[in-house]
């Protein structure tokens, strides 16, 4: 299991942005991630009511991207407003074969969102310049470990931050909220 280390931001240009990007790190790809967030159907109704998530989190994401289909479950966990996820993915050959078998179990569509961007690489650090559908533009900087071993954490911290001065990002745009609960807001499912 692999553990995500991430923070994301608010970007107000991301044109300039994603200029500064490019002249520090490796260009790897442009994107489309179309995301579906499945929940236990009865555990939907009280989270949206609440606007927060429930116990699986932002739930069992389906994302479909490039003809690929990742599922993802995320052991969440925000720590001064970085994410640090555990998670268990593996592709799956069709979404709606999928969606089905998440039916039968008793599982429905929760929230769907659409981001889409440019990804670089900078040493250890993924850096994605994203359009986030209903939200607006956000930079997420990640890097993935083998552990969450708090001196790991720390330096990933360390790291990130770095980055994001580097990029002309004030901590101050740092969201800590997940993308789920900030679409939940907006009114989005």
């Amino acid at each position: 299991m692999a553990t995500e280390i991430e923070i994301k931001a608010w970007v107000d240009d991301p044109q300039e942005v994603q200029k500064k990007v490019s002249n520090f790190a490796d260009f790897v790809k442009s994107y489309e991630k179309e995301d579906a967030y499945w929940l236990p159907e009865a555990e939907i109704a009280p989270l949206v009511k609440e606007e927060k998530r429930g116990k699986l989190g932002s739930g069992i994401r389906i994302r479909q991207e490039n003809g690929l289909v990742l599922v993802t479950l995320k052991k969440k966990e925000v720590r001064q407003g970085m994410e640090i996820n555990d998670e268990l993915e593996f592709s799956v050959s069709s979404a709606p074969a999928f969606e089905e078998f998440l039916t039968t179990l008793g599982y429905a569509p929760w929230i769907r969102k659409h981001k889409e961007g440019k990804a670089w690489k900078w040493n250890n650090i993924t850096i994605e310049i994203s359009m986030v559908k209903d939200l607006g533009w956000f930079a997420e900087l990640e890097i993935l470990t083998d552990t969450n071993e708090p001196d790991k954490v720390e330096q990933a911290r360390q790291d990130l931050y770095r980055c994001l001065e580097k990029i002309g990002i004030p901590q101050e745009k740092i969201e800590s909220r997940y993308y789920t609960e900030l679409l939940l807001k907006r009114g989005g499912t």
